[in-house]
């Protein structure tokens, strides 16, 4: 008997020292241990080779290895299943884009994760807007030609993208919210069957961004009529935004990504998370990976970032709902 309350006062005393350890983690002792980044994207994508350089800067500055697991298909739900089945120290951390966060609560009846409860999106690793892309004989000089042509003409005029939910596909939907215009949506299974669609003259125009519709571009097969942004980009100076050919006033649309934390991470890890992680995107060499890519920066406090993830999943509410998108 001795020897059995002798063994179970040793469990207790192991399993309160464990419990210590978990609860004792500070920004001062973290990371004592490899870090691992779950992305949904695949080897190669722009977002995953944007992750690949911060963690190989994180792991410098943390002196730890920092793993990034690719794990995609599903949705992105292999991805997010993994995340939440690790660890909850801060150790499995998840990279996710607004799909995930502010449009799929939108599209599903049912989820396999609450964009609310189970993430804690730490820092936003960047934003790009889109352009608006026809072919290089198409008759739509401006946004204002499709949009003349769409209210003579009430759903044959189409567009494109990947998927049903993505942000092209939403940004176009919400042209036609903003326009009370009304045009046909078509899903392509890859992004380079999509943009040789655009330069075919099979799809009368497609938002893309630098990264999947640049090079048709670059080759003279696809031409940009209007930037979704408030402005200008800096490397299309003579690309007016969507307001300023003949599109409505306000309108923008973006992509953008965030490293993810589980949920009651402690303040101070989760500050030091997006200090580290801030600090890494301001180097030099990560603005010019940015550009190859068509990114930018995308700085904002967490706050700020909550406060901007909350808006946008009104936006995308609301513009689901106008185009009765479901993927249910």
């Amino acid at each position: 008997m001795n020897a059995l309350k002798t063994l179970a006062a040793a469990a207790l005393a192991a399993l309160t020292v464990l419990t210590g350890t978990a609860s004792a983690q500070t920004a001062a002792t973290w990371p004592d241990k490899p870090v691992r980044i779950i992305t949904p994207f695949p080897a190669g994508a722009g977002p995953e080779a944007v992750v690949r350089v911060l963690a190989e800067k994180l792991q410098k500055k943390w002196g730890k290895p920092v793993i990034v697991e690719n794990k995609p298909g599903g949705n992105g739900f292999i991805a997010i299943d993994a995340f939440k089945r690790g660890d909850t120290n801060g150790y499995d951390l998840i990279q996710l884009d607004n799909v995930h966060l502010v449009a799929y609560p939108h599209l599903f009846k049912k989820l396999p994760y609450d964009p609310v409860k189970d993430f804690d999106p730490i820092a936003p690793l960047f934003r790009t807007y889109f352009f608006v892309g026809v072919g290089s004989g198409s008759k739509y000089k401006t946004v204002g030609d499709i949009l003349t042509d769409a209210k003579a003409h009430p759903g044959k005029l189409n567009y494109g993208s990947w998927s049903i939910g993505n942000p092209v596909h939403l940004g176009s939907a919400l042209l036609e919210s903003m326009t009370n215009t009304e045009m046909l949506h078509i899903a392509y299974k890859e992004t380079s069957m999509l943009y040789a669609a655009v330069a075919n003259g099979e799809l009368d125009f497609a938002l893309g961004s630098l990264a999947t519709a640049g090079p048709l571009q670059r080759s003279g097969k696809i031409k940009f009529i209007a930037v979704t942004a408030p402005k200008r980009h800096p490397a299309f100076p003579d690309v007016p935004t969507v307001a300023e050919s003949g599109g409505p006033a306000g309108y923008e649309m973006t992509g953008w990504t965030t490293i993810a934390a589980p949920k009651g991470l402690p303040k101070d890890v989760a500050e030091k998370i997006q200090k580290d992680i801030d600090a890494a995107l301001a180097e030099p060499d990560m603005k010019d990976r940015y550009a190859t890519f068509g990114y930018e920066a995308f700085p904002a406090t967490r706050a700020q970032f909550t406060a901007y993830i909350a808006s946008e999943s009104v936006k995308y509410a609301d513009v689901i709902k106008r185009a009765k998108a479901s993927l249910d």
